[in-house]
């Protein structure tokens, strides 16, 4: 497994990646039924809306349910790409204009079916995927170690939670493991009753961040989103809200999240100018293990 995991890294440091702008967004959570996943799927056909090239990718490790939420057919995924059954083509989900879904599997799994020819096809075939504007990661809940990796490869972080006291205990230990590997975390309050009950749950969490973390850790509220029962009838009805009811006091407040995402990573852009691709951000992966 070493001389696997050293034979991979060789490659990443031998390989000059073509630059790309793609900016690579993960969607977390301290534990599940927060919404984490159908926040990811409508973030994505926003931003697919306003013009952008979008990628969702699926790497909720054993309970990946981007394709239910999508209303869309996988077979196969990106593990069976690595292990060359497939091309990387064969596996991308078109959903709508501007949107496609690419099925994914734990940073873990990957390693265990690496082969050095086949990972240099894979990031040869990545270029296709090099004129996407924003990847959004879908990552599993808590804070295991596969988890940690799509964080750190990602270029930003965001944590859902819900106002349950449980759900902000788990969202806080994830800031706090988070915030060894990220100095600048988002966070994103699901099923709030309004604007103040968001505002006061996040000033808690900052509070006890501040105290436990101290100030080298930037948490920024980025968003909130009503309990909705329009939002629990996309989800039965496997569609998005946002396409459902793009004028809903639900869809509003994604427009809103999405446009102060875009304004944070625009600012960001200028100041560090560094190129993304789908390939470098799976190289970012492998760098880790």
């Amino acid at each position: 497994m070493q001389n696997q995991a050293n034979k991979l890294k060789d490659i990443v440091k031998n390989d000059i990646t073509k630059p790309s702008h793609t900016k690579f967004v993960a969607i977390t959570s301290g534990k599940g039924g927060v919404g984490k996943s159908t926040v990811s799927a409508n973030m994505a056909n926003i931003l697919a809306k306003n013009g952008y090239k979008v990628a969702l990718f699926d790497a909720d490790i054993g309970l990946a349910n981007l394709d239910v939420i999508l209303n869309v057919r996988i077979n196969k995924n990106i593990l069976h790409v690595l292990k060359g059954e497939c091309p990387l083509s064969e596996i991308i989900v078109p959903v709508s204009k501007n949107l496609i879904l690419i099925p994914g599997e734990s940073g873990d799994e990957i390693l265990k079916y690496s082969d050095q020819f086949i990972f240099e096809r894979f990031f040869d075939e990545t270029a296709m995927l090099d004129d996407l504007d924003f990847v959004i990661v879908d990552t599993g809940a808590g804070i295991g170690g596969h988890i940690q990796l799509f964080l750190e490869a990602a270029d930003e972080v965001i944590v859902v939670t819900v106002p349950d006291p449980a759900a902000i205990t788990d969202a806080y230990a994830t800031i706090k493991v988070t915030s060894k590997i990220k100095n600048n975390l988002h966070l994103i309050l699901n099923m709030v009753r309004n604007e103040k009950e968001a505002k006061l749950i996040f000033e808690k969490i900052q509070k006890v961040a501040m105290s436990n973390i101290g100030d080298d850790l930037e948490l920024n509220l980025i968003g909130k989103l009503p309990e909705d029962k329009l939002i629990a009838k996309s989800i039965k009805q496997r569609t998005l809200f946002t396409n459902d009811s793009p004028n809903s006091l639900a869809s509003m407040d994604m427009k809103r999240i999405v446009n102060n995402l875009v304004y944070k990573l625009e600012r960001k852009v200028l100041k560090d100018g560094v190129s993304r691709s789908f390939g470098s951000f799976f190289k970012r992966l492998i760098e880790q293990f």
